[in-house]
């Protein structure tokens, strides 16, 4: 069978042995002579693989027991809702650091609840890096600090996250979740959803820590963390599909030897990407600043327009899939989540020398 070699952007590649076994599983889950999909959400064969999901998330991570996980819906963007409906109180305010797209839409949305601050931007700079923590002008008295960990569109992620000391630090980890150990305990709330590196769309996962789940009852049922942590995430159907795949993928996940065998084979994968942009005298340009660059997006342009229309058309007759920049700001980005194997980005590099020559060698031709 011929797969893509897929850089997209999420939905993202899953790897291919969770695949297999959700297509061995497929018409007999647990035993039950059902699929997962028509499963009870009540059921024990259900309930086995919620819990397991969430026991693997912890144990991958590390999770202290002073934290919940909940796996819940609407993407990682109403959690930019969530949170400050949950956590801002009246009379503070949450603070906000600018590195990209998604960190704009979570600071709208938090302005629609209460005061907000941006106490560190690159914006200025079209986001290519990722601001030095000394220059975070946090407030002390703030109801949480902001970050987005990594930006799938800038191809810019945090290598040290900012001390906070008694401010909740919440994070945004959508795309670089699993990808990388973390200390998990110097942050009040991680959000992430599943659809880059945890597995398909329609879940998202939340870890909160417990002093922070207060029982608000004017926040609506569906929008309080208090009523998703009593039900056990179970507090109404939720994607029994999505749930049991990100179960496989935890599973793979420990596997291929936990999250720091992970992030060694990530790393080797960014390497293998931008020495080749490093090493095209120009003709390849990253977007980020160098200490800023992301394991998880690589983003690049060339020196025209043309070109680039070109290289995306060749190679997708290659059989990559997923090249294109965000139709935001253009360009070419690979997305290098943990399923996309090394041996396709070393395939990428290949692809990329070889595109380079054909294209100078034409350009001479022409002259």
């Amino acid at each position: 069978m011929k797969r893509a070699r897929n850089f997209n952007a999420g939905p993202a590649a899953l790897p291919l042995e969770v695949l297999q076994r959700a297509q061995n599983e497929w018409l007999n889950i647990e035993d039950s002579g059902m699929s997962v999909m028509e499963l009870s959400h009540r059921s024990a064969e259900f309930e086995k693989i919620h819990n397991h999901a969430i026991q693997s998330l912890k144990d991958l991570l590390e999770i202290p027991e002073n934290y919940e996980v909940l796996l819940l819906q609407g993407g990682a963007s109403l959690q930019f809702s969530m949170i400050p409906m949950n956590i801002l109180n009246e009379g503070q305010r949450a603070d906000f650091v600018l590195t990209g797209s998604w960190s704009e839409k979570a600071l709208k949305e938090a302005k629609k609840v209460g005061n907000t601050a941006v106490v560190a931007s690159s914006k200025d700079e079209k986001y290519t890096f990722i601001p030095k923590l000394e220059d975070i002008k946090l407030n002390e008295d703030a109801a949480y600090l902001h970050i987005t960990s990594n930006n799938t569109i800038y191809g810019t992620q945090w290598k040290h996250f900012p001390e906070t000391n008694n401010v909740p630090l919440v994070a945004d980890m959508s795309s670089d979740i699993l990808s990388k150990k973390i200390d998990v305990s110097k942050f009040g709330i991680i959000y992430a959803g599943a659809q880059k590196n945890l597995g398909p769309s329609g879940i998202t996962v939340v870890i909160i820590r417990k002093d922070l789940i207060t029982n608000n009852e004017n926040i609506p049922s569906m929008l309080n963390y208090s009523i998703h942590s009593k039900n056990n995430s179970l507090y109404n159907t939720p994607p029994t599909l999505a749930i049991y795949l990100l179960s496989l993928v935890l599973d793979w996940a420990k596997e291929q030897g936990g999250v720091e065998k992970i992030a060694e084979v990530n790393g080797e994968k960014a390497k293998v990407i931008y020495d080749a942009i490093d090493n095209s005298n120009g003709f390849y340009k990253g977007h980020a600043l160098p200490d800023s660059r992301s394991h998880m997006n690589v983003t690049f342009t060339l020196p025209t327009e043309e070109a680039e229309k070109q290289f995306l058309k060749e190679a997708k007759q290659a059989g990559f899939v997923g090249l294109n920049g965000h139709r935001s700001i253009g360009g070419c980005r690979a997305s290098i989540y943990n399923a996309v194997p090394l041996s396709h980005c070393q395939d990428l590099a290949d692809f990329m020398k070889t595109f380079q020559e054909s294209y100078k060698a034409t350009e001479a031709q022409a002259l």
